[in-house]
């Protein structure tokens, strides 16, 4: 064989390596923008739901007892809001094909409540036409329960108050930790350290459980509905979890979106980061409509609304209540 043939051969075959090659970084960097695309699709999904939670909800008028973290969650408007937002990232706000495609990627939603928490997952039941869809629905509320050594049964939160059932008089007891241990006579609750300690393994351990349960589940079922992906439970590093469960939020899941030859993978913590704000009362005395903040005002007037600001009241017709009216 002439040389000039096996040049040819030469430039031919580092042509093809070439080419290869740059076919594949191509590849790499398409794959590597929409996995950034992605990344910032379920961040914002899940950070707009986590707002949802309390923004959407009606607070109640007081607490049962004080803490920053116990207010009413409203997990609809948080779920509707994730997904609203992910339909809009990735394209599909009116394409119900494609939000349904979109929707079997996501196995489950979490919501970490003050006292529980709840999953958003797929099961089948049967419609109002008593046909069998797919979908996601809510669990129930799942407490963050533990039980020591002698059978005594504790229900934490996401802070140090907890209910207590005492087997040995068959007795409840509920407070924050303080003030509970001497009359519980328990010494679990009377290490400040253990106590925090335990409390945060449970409730870990409850959502880590549930998830690779849901998610062993939804694998069974999916595959009599054509989807092919095996789904896993995500390693979700310790620090994550610990954020996770500091204040109510959302964890969402999403696998098994293509993403050119593998497949796109990953979970979003969104935390709502809950500071109790001062709500407005507004009542009725004398024929006039008033209103005065709940946190530095006291009335006797039957409350007839609650606003989250005072310029909500005053749009509503009511006019500031100087304190001590009424009392």
């Amino acid at each position: 064989m002439k040389i000039t043939n096996l040049a040819v051969i030469f430039v031919l075959i580092l042509l093809f390596v070439f080419v290869k090659n740059n076919l594949e970084q191509e590849g790499n960097r398409t794959n590597l923008q929409l996995q950034v695309r992605y990344n910032k699709a379920i961040d914002t999904a899940t950070q707009d739901a986590a707002s949802s939670l309390i923004t959407n909800a009606t607070q109640p008028l007081e607490s049962n007892y004080q803490s920053a973290k116990q207010v009413r969650l409203n997990k609809e408007a948080a779920a509707d809001t994730f997904f609203h937002t992910m339909y809009m990232n990735f394209n599909v706000a009116h394409d119900p094909v494609g939000q349904q495609v979109l929707n079997s990627y996501i196995p489950a939603l979490i919501v970490v409540g003050y006292d529980g928490y709840f999953v958003y997952q797929f099961e089948q039941y049967k419609n109002a036409a008593g046909e069998n869809e797919f979908r996601h629905v809510w669990s129930p509320k799942k407490p963050y329960a533990y039980k020591d050594d002698q059978d005594n049964t504790y229900s934490f939160t996401l802070d140090d108050y907890v209910t207590v059932y005492r087997n040995s008089d068959g007795r409840w007891l509920r407070g924050f930790r303080s003030e509970v241990q001497d009359e519980a006579e328990l010494n679990f609750l009377k290490d400040g350290a253990a106590f925090d300690a335990v409390r945060r393994a449970t409730i870990v351990n409850a959502l880590q459980n549930d998830l690779e349960d849901t998610i062993n589940r939804y694998n069974t079922d999916a595959k009599r509905w054509g989807v092919s992906y095996t789904f896993t439970v995500p390693l979700i590093p310790e620090t994550d979890w610990n954020n996770t469960i500091n204040d109510a939020g959302v964890l969402a899941f999403v696998q098994g979106i293509p993403l050119g030859t593998s497949f796109y993978n990953n979970y979003a913590l969104g935390g709502a980061r809950i500071i109790k704000k001062d709500t407005f009362i507004g009542v009725i005395a004398n024929g006039h409509k008033y209103y005065y903040p709940s946190k530095s005002c006291q009335s006797s007037y039957a409350p007839e609304e609650v606003f989250t600001s005072a310029k909500d009241a005053a749009k509503n017709g009511y006019t500031p209540l100087r304190c001590g009216i009424g009392n």
